[in-house]
């Protein structure tokens, strides 16, 4: 069966089409009654997925009307034109919000699939699609990776349309614009691109489109598929598209100019585009005084520092350059690592390397136990091997201050990459020392600064300098001073507040 034919006006043949269509699931319902009176007796089908609509609203909104007015006393069956009974189904008889015609099979099939009911009539060539999806879903929850102290303590859902209304709850204002598409030729997944008209930058906005357009594939399961595919540099391990769960931070991203690309079935949404700083602000910055949160931005890059160099920066001094140690510090060093076997490279190697298997093993493992076993086993396992006179206990310290500095970043998926450059740059400090370390420091400026996300500089507005813009970048000035979005993401709005008129005034 074609599934872009037309419908046909024998009823039996319709259904037998859709139930060929669907390979005969027995999932799909099929009911069959007849209403009117007189000459307008019609026999009608209402088709549905179980499981996909809300049955209860099935029968208080659909099955009870048709039934009470299909009778010969009823507004059907005084329809006095056969042609007049589809119009009177849609405009009088049917209580529900969105209805719309189908005449072929794929616009038929498309409904069903979306949860959504067919009312097919014998003898016309057009039915009706009526929106009702009404799955089991979960409830806007509290964050599990994002969380604040001070601030909203919602996330997004699996359902988009519930996470466009989060995002519309926050932004009450007509230019929120959201269009619709469909990816993946199986799963057909709907996915949404949210942006403020006269804010957005409407290069992006082309561009956010064009690589939309350009995915051809068989499935969207969540929405790091879309980031894979949108992604302006696919070989490296920083990440150029932002994802959260948190609809203010998503509100606060489209007010500054950027771009959400939701997703149905993930409770992440896509943020374009995506600067290194922006990885490194929190939610809860813009909820505290700005001399709290400059003060937990410059934590957090020195966190950064930490997560990143400190274990290369032990292995290069402690074989290479110990003279750069106090006498002191480098005779106790001395003597923590007499006895022990291995190299400082492969020392922590050997410490990293299981601390990222138990930190692995705690995300996997059930909720119940998983954190208990990732702690004990930490511990447990480090007094073991200091005991046994194969790691020295001043590695454990490194490498514990190392984990510990790694959750200091907020956001995951910078974390990760932090994570492998740590490795990368223990391999570089061992083979160089102290060179080592500073050729890969140069090499990881020169990449970052080669970056793109969508057309905007990876390193702004540190690079290229921007001074208007460094108002938010490590420090946060007062929201007085905020009186400008962002230069890269916005240059048709610019202004994101006037002056305060109450500027000086005390209290009357």
């Amino acid at each position: 069966m074609d599934n872009n034919s037309n419908l046909q006006a024998c009823l039996k043949s319709n259904i037998e089409s859709i139930k060929t269509y669907t390979n005969g699931s027995d999932d799909l319902i099929v009911r069959e009654f007849r209403i009117g009176a007189g000459r307008t007796v019609r026999d009608i089908a209402i088709l549905y997925f179980d499981g996909l609509t809300d049955e209860r609203s099935i029968n208080q909104f659909i099955m009870e009307p048709l039934m009470h007015e299909g009778n010969p006393r009823g507004e059907l069956g005084h329809s006095k034109e056969e042609n007049q009974l589809l119009d009177t189904l849609k405009n009088t008889v049917l209580t529900v919000g969105q209805i719309h015609d189908v005449d072929r099979f794929e616009l038929a099939s498309e409904s069903l699939l979306n949860g959504g009911i067919v009312v097919m009539l014998d003898g016309y060539l057009t039915g009706l699609s009526i929106s009702m999806a009404g799955w089991e879903q979960r409830a806007v929850s509290e964050p599990t990776n994002q969380t604040v102290i001070r601030g909203p303590k919602e996330a997004f859902t699996e359902n988009i349309t519930v996470n466009t209304a989060l995002i519309r709850r926050i932004i009450k204002d007509q230019r929120l614009t959201l269009k619709n598409r469909k990816i993946g030729k199986v799963t057909k997944t709907n996915v949404s691109i949210m942006y403020i008209v006269g804010i957005a930058d409407e290069e992006a906005l082309k561009e956010v489109n064009k690589r939309l357009a350009a995915i051809d594939t068989d499935s969207i399961l969540e929405s790091g598929y879309i980031e894979e595919f949108i992604q302006d540099e696919p070989y490296t391990i920083f990440p150029t598209v932002q994802n959260t769960e948190r609809p203010d931070s998503a509100a606060a991203a489209l007010l500054e100019g950027r771009i959400a690309i939701l997703i149905d079935g993930t409770p992440h949404v896509l943020l374009v585009p995506a600067l290194f700083v922006q990885f490194f602000q929190a939610a809860e910055d813009y909820y505290q005084r700005a001399d709290i949160s400059t003060l937990l931005r410059v934590l957090r890059y020195f966190g950064l520092f930490i997560a990143t160099l400190v274990p290369s920066l032990y292995i290069a001094i402690t074989t290479y350059q110990q003279e750069m140690l106090p006498t002191q510090l480098l005779i106790s060093l001395a003597a923590q690592r007499e006895g022990v076997p291995f190299p400082a490279f492969i020392e922590a190697l050997i410490m990293e390397a299981t601390y990222e298997i138990l930190r692995e093993a705690g995300v996997r493992m059930p909720r119940a136990v998983g954190q208990a076993v990732s702690i004990v086993g930490t511990l447990v396992i480090g007094q073991a091997a200091v005991e046994a006179g194969i790691i020295s206990a001043s590695m454990i310290i490194v490498v514990s201050i190392t984990a510990i500095s790694s959750y200091v970043i907020p956001e995951f998926d910078m974390s990760i990459a932090i994570r492998i450059l740590r490795f990368i740059f223990m391999g570089l400090a061992a083979a160089f020392g102290m060179f080592g370390i500073f050729i890969g420091m140069s090499l990881l400026l020169l990449h970052l600064s080669s970056l793109r996300s969508f057309g905007v500089p990876y390193m702004s507005p540190v690079g290229p300098f921007n001074i208007s813009d460094q108002k938010d970048v490590i420090l946060r000035v007062p929201h007085t001073k905020m009186k400008t979005r962002p230069s890269m993401f916005n240059k048709l709005n610019p202004i994101r507040q006037r002056r305060s008129r109450n500027k000086g005034k005390g209290r009357s």
